[in-house]
């Protein structure tokens, strides 16, 4: 007995000490993360990253957001779509002696430190996937990672050869190279079991042996690429010398003739008329919605601004088959769906001539790298001087404004109020990220409409239309876009980043009242009654509840809360600039609302037996006033 209590004590104190150890490891650990995320930037998605933290996992499950966790052990990092930017800090990361490292589906671009990667000695699988990523890899990163199985780095900007220390490693079972700048040949690799995809890059000559067996779409998209399982490579023919001092004077006799052609036409007079070279037009649909576009000139190239979608030519989108969405103040709308089944959505605007080319180019190379789940992702663009096409993802749900105004079916019930926040606050997020993001514009938005939030099979908001203030026509802009809509627009010529917050005000009391701005009918910027000023003068004079649309189905539990988004609205549109909320105070207000009163909110809406709905509301109630 006294040995088996012996025991029982030792394993008492082992537990405990290992327990001890864990959480000082913990401990540890946080302060590590906590280095690591200050290298990173667009840091909203690991909030939750506060020390202290006791444990970092239990179980298999994080207290962290975008940690692995195996049996209560951190052993990895999983920061995917998150929208990440920033420097990877390989120094950090070594003293926690990771597993598995992915990053995949953020906005990360340069060179990633593969000089440092053997200080992740332990490492089993790294995921850089769909980033901008770029530079030759070293051919010797790999080296010494003999525990490394898994590789993804497709759909970046690699350039440089495939390095030979992947053949250094013994358990490789996956390695994806594909959409990226590879060249050269492909090495010999002989690991049993290796599945591989370097679809779409430079890569020639014969493919390996030892990967003929894989499938053939894993090499598509190298012109060069020859041997199984794609077509046998062809026999090089020798060319005798003579044939290259044949070539050689033929090349300096066409170099003659085109010297002289050059002078000769610099001399003639120029013609009265020439066809621009940017001759891309559209026609009309056709009535069974086929080959919406077609080119009557030379035909231009697409550019593609994200790395995560398919690639296809100006060709295949003129092509295909699409439906005509709608005509808006930009220009129309058409829902496109490639020879693959992707849908997308094809814009035309005639009125995006107010920078220059190169400046156009590298502001929709920045809306490019946007990454949010509240914003709808530019794909591509293309570039013309009369016409600019704009290609997007296609969102299922079609527009809010759809939604709360378009005609419905008799069974097809309204949006009730938890839909109707989780809309809001989704709008909020994306807007918030816009203004992180573009910090030197002073319309991040501009033209934030129920119209340009679409949603998706989930009823998740998704923002269009975004930023394009500074490549609209300023005439043309000011007819049109939402923000010239505002009362500092109309009474002072001016927009402010205060001016978007207005635009969202306006949202949300369209969103709670079911009611449409009329004055975004109107073209200009005269003076017109907005729907802040009808909601305004209910709210003040006559408390009935009308202000609220019907089709909420309003519940005795959730009126308190959607007093609090109507007040966030109303001080939202504060006519008077400087007593207008910013951005950071109504979305802080915003993320405060719940779905359903607690007792305490509900006791502060009721006072002797009555609701707050039953009593017009007091100035400390509100604080919007009319200018």
């Amino acid at each position: 007995m006294a040995y088996t209590a012996r025991n029982s004590y030792f394993l008492f104190f082992a537990l405990l000490l290992c327990a001890i150890t864990a959480s000082s490891d913990d401990e540890s650990y946080a302060k590590i993360l906590i280095k690591f995320k200050s290298s990173l930037s667009n840091t909203t998605m690991l909030d939750n990253w506060i020390e202290p933290v006791e444990n970092l996992c239990s179980g298999y499950k994080p207290n962290w957001k975008g940690l692995v966790c195996d049996n209560g052990t951190f052993t990895g990092l999983k920061l995917e779509n998150m929208g990440l930017g920033g420097t990877v800090d390989v120094d950090s990361l070594a003293e926690l002696q990771l597993m598995s490292l992915s990053l995949m589906n953020n906005n990360f671009s340069g060179p990633f430190p593969y000089n440092d990667l053997k200080k992740l000695g332990k490492l089993r699988s790294l995921y850089l996937a769909n980033n901008r990523f770029n530079g030759d890899i070293p051919d010797d990163a790999f080296s010494g990672m003999k525990a490394m199985r898994k590789i993804v780095l497709g759909l970046n900007e690699y350039t440089g050869k495939i390095p030979m220390s992947l053949l250094q490693l013994p358990r490789l079972v996956d390695l994806q190279l594909q959409n990226n700048q590879f060249e050269g040949r492909i090495p010999d690799f002989w690991q049993k079991n290796l599945t591989v995809n370097f679809a779409n890059n430079n890569l020639e000559g014969p493919i390996p042996s030892t990967l003929s067996s894989q499938n053939a779409s894993k090499f598509s998209g190298n012109i060069k690429l020859c041997g199984k399982p794609l077509e046998p490579c062809k026999p090089k023919k020798s060319i005798p010398k003579i044939a290259f001092i044949i070539a050689a004077v033929v090349g300096v006799a066409l170099a003659a003739i085109i010297i002289a052609f050059l002078i000769f036409r610099r001399r003639a007079k120029p013609l009265k008329y020439e066809k621009s070279v940017d001759n891309y037009h559209a026609e009309e649909p056709t009535h069974n919605g086929t080959e919406i576009y077609k080119n009557n000139g030379e035909q231009g190239k697409l550019y593609f601004v994200r790395n995560d979608r398919e690639r296809f030519e100006l060709e295949n989108l003129l092509r295909a088959s699409a439906e005509v969405l709608g005509s808006g103040s930009f220009g129309s709308s058409y829902k496109a769906v490639l020879f693959s089944g992707q849908p997308l959505v094809v814009r035309r605007f005639q009125q995006m001539n107010n920078m220059g080319k190169e400046e156009f180019y590298e502001h929709m190379r920045r809306l490019g790298r946007l990454s949010h789940p509240n914003l709808l992702p530019l794909v591509a663009f293309y570039y013309g001087k009369e016409e600019k096409l704009l290609i997007t993802d296609f969102v299922e749900c079609g527009s809010l404004a759809s939604h709360l105004h378009g005609k419905r079916s008799p069974n097809q019930p309204g949006f009730d109020w938890p839909t109707r926040l989780k809309i809001i606050k989704g709008v909020a997020r994306g807007l918030a990220y816009l203004y992180k993001e573009l910090p030197s514009l002073s319309l991040p938005h501009g033209h934030l409409k129920s119209s340009n939030v679409l949603l998706d099979n989930t009823f998740e908001p998704v923002l269009s239309d975004f930023a394009l203030a500074p490549v609209i026509n300023k005439e043309h802009a000011q007819r049109f876009m939402v923000a010239y809509k505002s009362p500092e627009s109309t009474q002072s010529d001016r927009v402010t980043r205060k001016t978007d917050v207005w635009s969202l005000g306006i949202l949300i009391l369209e969103l709670l009242t079911g009611r449409f701005p009329a004055n975004y009918l109107k073209q200009g910027r005269g003076p017109n009654a907005d729907l802040a000023t009808w909601v305004n003068s209910v709210v003040r004079e006559e408390w009935t509840g009308e202000v609220f649309d019907k089709d909420m189905n309003l519940g005795r539990h959730g009126e308190g809360q959607m007093l609090r988004l109507l007040k966030i609205g109303m001080c939202c549109c504060e006519w008077n600039v400087e007593r207008r909320w910013d951005l950071k105070e109504a979305i802080e207000k915003i993320e405060e609302l719940k779905e359903r009163d607690s007792d305490d909110d509900y006791s502060s809406y009721a006072s002797e037996g009555e609701m707050y709905s039953s009593r017009a509301p007091t100035d400390d109630d509100f604080s919007f006033s009319k200018a």
